[in-house]
């Protein structure tokens, strides 16, 4: 089923909207900030004064040899000037490290925590090898940005502002306007090719976000891949994609060179009609040699950094298209979120009831049709029916991740949507038909149920599941890596660690959705029988496809195509001889699965 995110999509943001966005995450560290900022002026200052000490010292040191006397005072201030600017320059780089890496951290753990509190239905939508790449990139490019706009824009501007009225207080308007104006035409000249070649990285970061989901998706499903040998068709399909993103990284690198180039042709014109200037100074006899060298020693500091700077340019525009997609996640609103007036559901045990629920996922395809029943505290209810009847969407609208489009999921009489949604599942325990575990240890998975329980709790839960021996047995025990998606255990080992987990949670509402389907038949009817002594006493709704195993239940529901068709007990429902009474003919009319006990022993020889 493919699932469409119906929330509203972010509309495509501005670079001030995503500057917008990060300065709160930076003004938190507003003291280190300040600090830096003074530490970069007074290196920059120090930086400026020093070609006027070099200057002092070319025009002492041009003197006749009777007249010549050691500049000291000019080189104590040129050896000063030159450490002032090393060492604030070290001081700020070593102030901003904490305000970098601390935004970073803050941004990412807030769009981590947003992606977690987004709905089901938007996570069913988007590919992870996606999300995680918009994430790595974005966050780099904060790093990128914070670190190039301090350290590179900010000095530079205020270098070009410093060196320019020094221009025009020591020398002829025409170097402040020639300085000026090689500057404006080098930066006009950048802003518009760059923008123009936004659109490429933007589509180079489209496509890699797209291979690298396809990638991540095959590599997680490596085991389908291999049944169908679809080895070569995962590598045609990553390959186009590749390959479009070859053909955009293409166009960018040569619009690149185009801008280097472009960028050459305006520094070199403006340097040497800049020196044209300062030489016809000296031969007309009101420049010294020292001028010179101060006049070509501030080219040097000013055209060095602004070189540079249209790299830097180009790298926090691509920064900040990275940034963008990552920010834009945070504009995905929540589709199931809490009230503003929600309590916190804190009950040891629990009613359970569906009051004429409507549920759809798409507006034109309805799931659920008027589901109304209704569970008391400590009872238990059966769900049966054919695949897509809808039964483990009962399961999803009790947990929230969803809501109904009608009708009413109540907890204890109350609106489940009256209650935050951690409350609410803090008193929900499922084991799923689809045991999906984390690539950590056994210890780890069960303990995920409560992750604050002692070693003797995972075991007591573990032997109840009768998987405790089986863990033993392995050379590592509770310690064993269980692999991607837990992929090193089989279906029936990874449905008893969900039952543990299950179990260690402890709530007073269990969901049992197929949660015996992976067994064997022997596992399961030893399994079974624990699970109804640990149900008892509490509310347990039981999902299944096996009716043996739901013939105690004190309810039973029968559905079809999102709808109840019949419901009663196991006894009243074969009385009706109705579609369960034909479910349960069926059942017991197919061969048993027959029991392992061993291979079977050779014949004796004779």
């Amino acid at each position: 089923m493919r699932y469409i995110h119906t929330g509203p999509a972010p509309a495509r943001r501005n670079d001030w909207q995503t500057l917008k966005s990060l300065w709160p995450y930076v003004w938190a560290f507003r003291t280190r900030v300040l600090l830096a900022v003074v530490c970069l002026v007074i290196a920059k200052v120090a930086n400026v004064l020093t070609p006027i000490w070099l200057k002092d010292i070319v025009d002492e040191l041009g003197r006749p040899p009777s007249l010549l006397v050691l500049p000291l005072a000019a080189l104590a201030g040129y050896g000063l000037a030159r450490l002032a600017t090393s060492v604030f320059g070290e001081l700020r780089d070593a102030l901003f490290a904490r305000v970098t890496q601390g935004a970073i951290r803050e941004i990412a753990i807030r769009v981590f925590r947003h992606l977690l509190s987004l709905s089901m239905r938007f996570h069913m939508g988007r590919r992870t090898g996606g999300l995680a790449r918009d994430i790595e990139r974005g966050t780099k490019g904060i790093g990128f940005l914070l670190n190039f706009t301090v350290f590179n824009i900010l000095p530079t501007l205020l270098e070009i502002g410093m060196v320019t009225g020094i221009l025009l207080w020591r020398y002829e308007w025409p170097f402040a306007v020639l300085t000026l104006g090689t500057i404006a035409a080098y930066v006009l000249f950048t802003l518009k090719v760059t923008e123009r070649r936004m659109v490429y990285r933007r589509t180079m970061n489209a496509l890699d976000s797209q291979a690298s989901g396809k990638a991540v998706d095959a590599l997680l499903n490596y085991e389908t891949v291999k049944y169908f040998d679809n080895e070569a068709y995962e590598s045609r399909r990553y390959d186009h994609d590749l390959s479009r993103w070859v053909d955009s990284a293409v166009r960018n690198q040569v619009s690149l060179n185009l801008l280097n180039m472009g960028q050459g042709v305006i520094i070199t014109a403006g340097m040497t009609a800049l020196l044209w200037q300062a030489a016809a100074g000296v031969v007309q006899g009101h420049m010294t040699v020292g001028d010179v060298v101060l006049v070509s020693a501030y080219l040097t500091q000013l055209y060095a950094p602004l070189n540079f700077l249209g790299f830097v340019y180009r790298e926090i525009r691509h920064a900040l298209a990275d940034m963008e997609r990552m920010f834009d996640l945070l504009g995905n609103a929540q589709e199931v979120a809490d009230r503003p007036d929600a309590t916190v559901l804190d009950a040891r045990e629990a009613s359970l009831a569906f009051e004429h629920v409507d549920f759809s996922y798409e507006p034109d395809r309805q799931i659920l049709h008027d589901i109304s029943f209704s569970v008391p505290a400590g009872g238990s209810l059966a769900v049966v029916g054919a695949s897509g009847a809808g039964k483990s969407t009962l399961s999803r609208l009790l947990f929230r991740f969803y809501d109904p489009t009608g009708g009413r999921v109540l907890v204890n009489g109350r609106d489940v949507r009256s209650y935050t949604q951690a409350s609410l599942r803090a008193h929900i325990g499922i084991v799923p038909q689809d045991t999906v575990l984390f690539n950590d240890t056994i210890a780890y998975n069960i303990a995920y149920g409560r992750p604050q329980a002692s070693q003797e709790e995972i075991e007591a839960v573990a032997r109840a599941a009768h998987i405790h021996d089986f863990i033993q047995s392995l050379p590592k025990g509770y310690d064993t890596q269980v692999g991607e998606r837990g992929l090193k255990l089989s279906g029936g080992e990874k449905q008893r660690v969900a039952i543990a987990r299950a179990l260690l949670k402890s709530p007073p509402i269990l969901v049992f959705d197929e949660a015996t389907s992976a067994l064997d038949t022997r596992t399961e009817r030893a399994i079974q029988v624990q699970l109804e002594k640990i149900a008892q006493g509490r509310t347990t709704l039981i999902i299944a496809h096996r009716l043996s195993t739901i013939v105690h239940a004190d309810h039973i529901l029968v559905m079809e195509q999102g709808r109840v068709v019949e419901q009663g007990t196991h006894a009243g429902l074969l009385a009706q001889s109705g579609r369960y009474a034909r479910m349960w003919q069926l059942q017991q009319s197919a061969p048993q699965e027959p029991e392992f006990h061993g291979p079977r022993q050779a014949p004796e020889p004779v």
